[in-house]
This record gives C-alpha cells, structure tokens and sequence, in this order.
C-alpha cells in the first residue's frame, strides 16, 4: 500500500488539468506541457507594435500637400492605389478617400513591396505610395519642406506614407493608430516579472519611440520589415536572450514560432495562433502577463506536488520495510498523498488575473 505510486501518477496531470483549465476561464489557451518550463527561462517579451500594443485600427490624421499640388487630388490618387492591397494603412487611406470623395478610380498595373509601399497607374498616372525609402528606389525625393512636416508628424506618433506620380513628390498622408488603454500596464506587469520588453515594428525609430514612451518599453526595434521579424527574434536569442513573442499577423507567425515562447492575440490571424505556444483569446495585453504567471503558477505546484508524492515515498517505504506501520495507518497515508496532491492542483482555479483584481 505504501510502495502505490498514485500521488506520482496525480502530481502532473492534475496541476496540467486545473491551471489549462483556469486558464481557458480567462481566456488563455496553453497547448502543452512544455511551454510551463519555458515560461520560467523567458528573460525578453518582444511585442509587435500595430494590433498588439495598438488597436490596431489606422485612421488618417492628415493630408498634406506639396506645393502646387491640390489635396482632393491626393487623396484622390493615393487612395484610389491604395484600395487594391489589403495592408491596414492601406485599408485606412482608402477608406478616408473613399469617406471624402464617393467612389475611387480603379487601379491599374498594381503591384505591392510589402512593409515599403505599392505602385500603381490611376487615371493614367504612374503612382507610388509608401515610405519615402520607396521612392527614393525610383528616383523620387522629398523637398525639404516635406521631410521636415514628416518629421513633426513622427515626432507625434503618427506613420507617415509619401505619396507621387509622374516622377514627382505630391504629398504625405499621416495614419495614426490608438495606444490600447490597457498596454502600460500591462507593459509594467510583464517587467514586474521580470522580463524586459522589445517594441518591434515596421515603422519609422521616431513614430515608435513616441509610442514606447507612452507605455513605458525602453528599448525598440524600428524599421523591420515583414520578413525580417524572425530574423529579429533570432538575433535576440544569439545574445544570449531567451525569448517571448507577442503578435497578431500573418507576418508574425515565423516570429512566433521561431521565438523561445510564442503568444498570439487571439483577435488576430489564424496562422499567427497556429504558430503559438500560447493563444490570449482576448485583445487585451494584460492577458500575456496573466498567462506567464499562471503558467508559472501552474509549473510551481507540478514541483511541489512531485516533491510531496517522492518525500512521503521516501519516508514511508523503508518504515513499512521495517514493519514499523499499522497496515490501516498505510492505507490512511497513502490516501492522504493522493487527496493532498490534488487538492494542492485545486488551489490553482483560485488563481485571480490582475484584471480581475482591479
């Protein structure tokens, strides 16, 4: 009776099963026994700017144009471009030009560099929209007085795209997106556990510093492109970093798998969940500190429901070799291990989120 290994057998499964269970009440979806031991090593969170920190939802802030150039016609041509590609600036400058002037001209000869811009023909003219990068790749330079309207823009938080045809600059088009109310604290919870967060994101080092101080994230990774996330992730961890991902996208996914500890925002693509360890059903950020820390809760009471079920072996055995134990006290003794083991996996469904808390 004593020598029974049930509360071996209990130790694991029943600590998997209550805190995967909890975690499913918050909304946290843990895919397998592994990844508790990883969030106990996880020193750096990376976290994707655009839907994951931000709502995710770009509007136009503003439309200017270059001298000589009407604005209607701006938006006019760099929606009527932008209407073909499905990227999320993309989406927010048609939608504006489609909310200022009705219906937009068709787009023809489209072609998209993702994370740079697209180029197309509107209404007989060749258009190019993106970052000034991209159209310096076609001999196209900003004046003066537009880089420095670009630069106050960034300076506020917003992206900035630059807009020409005809081999000339006519313009910007700022897009902004809203910081979720939830990001800084959630940002302070993650470094109250230790990790240090990374803001990876496409856009210019100004527009995402702005951003990173307003939700507390030091250091920031700007000017990545789609591809080169995971490239990121992978620099990261040739540091010596064991590292977190959080992200949304379908170009996060290689990140998410190739980081040491993958999160999705559950809001976002489904090939971006697939490529995680962990799914925050939620859009809210708070929610990836709440999975670390049930994630190491849960791992916690694994150990020390193993450490329970080897101690009363280790102690009860050579006893009951020596017939030092009353069979009924053995019987009594073993069943207690058990009862101890899962009642201890138990005490995780009181487990509270710090939203619930506030």
């Amino acid at each position: 009776m004593i020598a029974c290994p049930c509360a071996l057998g209990l130790a694991t499964p029943t600590a998997l099963m209550v805190g995967a269970g909890r975690g499913a009440q918050l909304g946290i979806v843990i895919k397998g026994p592994e990844i508790l031991e990883r969030t106990r090593q996880i020193t750096t969170i990376v976290l994707d700017k655009t839907g994951t920190v931000t709502e995710g939802r770009m509007v136009v802030s503003a439309a200017l144009a270059a001298a000589g150039t009407e604005q209607t016609e701006l938006v006019r041509l760099a929606a009527g471009a932008e209407d073909a590609s499905e990227h999320p600036i993309a989406r927010a400058v048609a939608e504006y030009g489609r909310a200022q002037l009705g219906a937009l001209p068709t787009a023809e000869s489209f072609a998209n560099q993702a994370g740079l811009g697209v180029q197309a023909v509107v209404d007989g003219h060749a258009v190019l929209v993106g970052r000034p990068a991209f159209l310096a790749e076609w001999s196209v330079k900003l004046p003066d007085e537009l880089n420095a309207q670009a630069e106050r823009l960034e300076e506020q938080g917003n992206t900035v795209i630059a807009v020409a045809w005809d081999g000339a600059a006519r313009g910007l088009i700022a897009v902004a997106d809203q910081i979720k109310p939830s990001s800084a604290q959630a940002i302070a919870e993650l470094k109250g556990l230790g990790l240090q967060p990374v803001l990876l994101t496409g856009d210019n080092e100004r527009a995402a510093r702005a951003v990173a101080d307003q939700v507390g994230i030091e250091r920031v990774l700007a000017g990545v492109l789609p591809d080169q996330k995971a490239a990121e992730v992978t620099r990261l961890q040739q540091q010596g970093e064991v590292v977190a991902m959080v992200g949304d996208g379908v170009n996060d996914a290689p990140a998410l798998a190739q980081a040491d500890l993958g999160l999705a925002i559950g809001t976002g693509a489904d090939v971006a969940i697939e490529a995680s360890d962990l799914t925050l059903v939620s859009g809210d950020l708070r929610a990836a500190a709440d999975a670390i820390r049930l994630a190491r809760r849960t791992l916690t009471t694994i150990k020390g429901n193993l450490f329970w079920a080897f101690g009363y072996n280790v102690v009860a055995v050579p006893l009951a070799v020596a017939g030092l134990l009353n069979p009924i006290i053995a019987a009594a003794a073993m069943s207690f291990s058990s009862v101890f083991v899962v009642t201890n996996s138990l005490r995780l469904r009181r487990f509270q989120s710090r939203r619930e808390t506030l």
